[in-house]
This record gives C-alpha cells, structure tokens and sequence, in this order.
C-alpha cells in the first residue's frame, strides 16, 4: 500500500467517525418564547438573547445539539408536561405552584418583578401609588398572581406579549406595567419613553423547567451550568448581556 493510499484511508476514517460522532449527538428539545430582550428574542430572522446564548453554550458541554420550540409563554409548562420538549427556558421564575408540576435546574440569573411608567408620569412615584391604577401585565406570568394578591385595587390589563405592555403604557391605555427587571431595563436602554420605579416588587430566581420524569437530564444540565461558571464562560454571557440592565 502506497504512503498516499494510506494517507487517504486515513483521512476518509477520520471524516467517517466525524460525521458519526455528529450523527449520534443527541438532540435536546428546548421551548422559549423569544420575545422578551434581552433573555430571549429574535433578531435578524435569529433567535439570540441571554438565555439563548447560554443554552446553547450548555449544549456543547453536554454534547447535546439543541432544537428550540417556539411557543407562547403559557404553553410553556404544559407543552413541557405533555413532551412536547424537553426543557423550557424562558425567563421562568422558580415557584413553589411550578415545583408541584416540574423540576428546575439551579439557579442561573436573578432578577424579580418591577413597574415601568411613562417618563414624566408624575401619579405614579412607589408601588403603592399603583393601587387603583390600570397596570398592563402578561398572560401566564407571576405578575398577574402577585398583584391581585398585594394589590387588590390594580386594575389588571392582561395582554398576550411582553411588548404590548410596553405600548399599552406608551400610548396611555395601562398606568404602568409590571414585568421582569433584564426586559424593562433593555426596554428603557433601548427604546425610552418609560421609567422603571425604583424599588422592585420581588426579587426572582431563573430556572430552566424541566419534567419531573427526567431526573437524569437535570443533574446533567446542573453539571453543564456548574462547568460554564467554573471556566469563566458563564460570566461572559453575563457580562454581554446584563453590562448595563441595572442602575
């Protein structure tokens, strides 16, 4: 055998375990709903945002190719429930009323709920000034059960996507918004018109959703996570995407 036949197999061996390697990656199934900056959101026709980012980098780690399921935020629990994915991560808050129907992985960002008013809204300066007022707020998320337990007298305005609290607010039809702090702050940096109040209504844990039928897969995504803090990768991310979200 000639010195360029065997240079030749080996070459074609090695692209034969590449593309199998490849072909046995396996896939893990994630829903988001990517329309809440700067976690998750589209732009240029693309998928991007923190959360986005870093998936995907846990992805390598795992050795997993990650496929995202797009799906309004409602759906995300019970699109998990019932397998439609295999992980849901979108800015979800840690709760105990989650708990009871999926796991989480740890902690990976800490955020919590704030109000957003128009710039010059004089009405509007505490959170107690929201009582009696019309506050936009997202369908399926926190905001909803936590004022119409601490604020009895908010009249909620419930509306399907992040951004069209935003709008409500901009044009005069809600008094103010509530939303998590990464997308009012990116709202306020970005477009402006609004102001975020000072103190914040909570303060939240990020986790990824996962079903309670896959312990494995959650100790595996924790490992991923540990590793991209350990390496210094995971405060990259941070650093890109969370530089300037807070005062």
């Amino acid at each position: 055998m000639t010195l360029r036949r065997t240079l030749l197999l080996s070459l074609l061996a090695a692209v034969s375990l590449s593309t199998a390697q490849v072909q046995a990656q396996e896939v893990l199934r994630v829903g988001t709903d990517a329309t809440f900056p700067p976690m998750e959101f589209v732009d240029n026709n693309q998928r991007t945002g923190f959360d986005i980012e870093l998936v995907e980098a846990m992805g390598k780690v795992m050795n997993r190719r990650i496929e995202w399921v797009d799906i309004d935020f409602k759906g995300l629990v019970p699109g998990l429930v019932s397998k439609r994915f295999d992980m849901a991560v979108s800015a979800i808050y840690i709760t105990d009323e989650r708990k009871k129907v999926v796991d989480f992985s740890d902690s990976y960002y800490a955020g919590g709920l704030v109000a957003m008013v128009k710039d010059g809204n004089a009405s509007i300066k505490t959170l107690k000034d929201l009582n009696g007022k019309k506050v936009a707020v997202q369908v399926g998320t926190k905001s909803v059960g936590y004022l119409g337990t601490n604020y009895p007298q908010v009249q909620l305005v419930e509306v399907e996507k992040n951004q069209e609290m935003f709008t409500l607010v901009d044009i005069g039809r809600a008094d103010a918004a509530v939303t998590g702090k990464p997308a009012a702050f990116q709202y306020v940096r970005t477009r402006g018109g609004l102001r975020v109040l000072e103190q914040q209504l909570t303060t939240e844990e990020y986790g990824m959703a996962i079903r309670k039928d896959t312990p494995e897969l959650t100790k595996v995504v924790n490992a991923a996570l540990a590793k991209l803090k350990a390496d210094g990768s995971y405060a990259k991310i941070v650093g890109k995407w969370f530089s300037n979200t807070a005062k």
